[in-house]
């Protein structure tokens, strides 16, 4: 039995030293500018969502972190190879996150990196960004504060491929008539943001 401890808490100490080790490379990576997109995880009401962010600001928010590989592929195609877990390279997120889910921050402070949106559906999410917490607008509203109130399907498109919902709040749009739509997140999860926001009642 003591040699069995022996060799559990030798484990451990090996399984710290190689944390601290990854730690401390990170950071220097980190120092010695060699990262171009870093990415954490956070905890959520609504599960665990990854984050990433570059120097200009936060590039991406996903839902689904079984999908965490092909986000991350999709990033190192299109933004940077130089892709690293840099967790506290996403604190201020992290917390701004954290009081919003709990109802303690209206406003998110965190800059955003627009580069995987161009043209019309950079519009979409732009007229997006601009729907106040608490308040609703509807695709057709979007689509024409974007420039084309009848390109309602293409700003749909738009809404459902945003890389940074929440901040970007796509979760703010319904449709024409007050039915909810869809969203990235599911539906569940868009009537508890509009109800956290009190713009709808539970």
């Amino acid at each position: 039995m003591k040699e069995l401890e022996r060799v559990l808490r030798g484990s451990s100490d090996l399984d710290r030293a190689a944390a601290e080790a990854a730690r401390r490379l990170t950071e220097r990576a980190v120092t010695d500018d060699l990262v171009d997109v870093a990415y954490s995880f956070v905890d959520s009401p609504f599960g665990t969502l990854l984050v990433a962010s570059t120097k200009k600001g936060l590039v991406t928010l996903a839902f689904h972190p079984e999908s965490a590989e092909d986000v991350l592929a999709d990033l190192a195609k299109r933004v940077s190879p130089r892709v690293l877990e840099a967790p506290s390279e996403l604190d201020a997120i992290r917390r701004e996150l954290d009081e919003y889910f709990e109802g303690r921050r209206r406003d998110f402070e965190t800059p955003l990196d627009w580069q995987l949106v161009h043209g019309f559906s950079e519009r979409v999410l732009r007229a997006t960004a601009r729907i106040p917490y608490g308040g609703v607008s509807t695709y057709r509203d979007v689509a024409a504060r974007a420039g084309n109130p009848r390109a309602m399907r293409a700003a749909g498109n738009a809404l459902g491929s945003n890389p940074l919902p929440i901040l970007v709040p796509c979760h703010r749009v319904v449709r024409t008539g007050g039915a909810i739509g869809n969203y990235g997140g599911g539906t569940d999860m868009k009537k508890a943001l509009l109800t956290l926001e009190g713009a709808i009642e539970e």
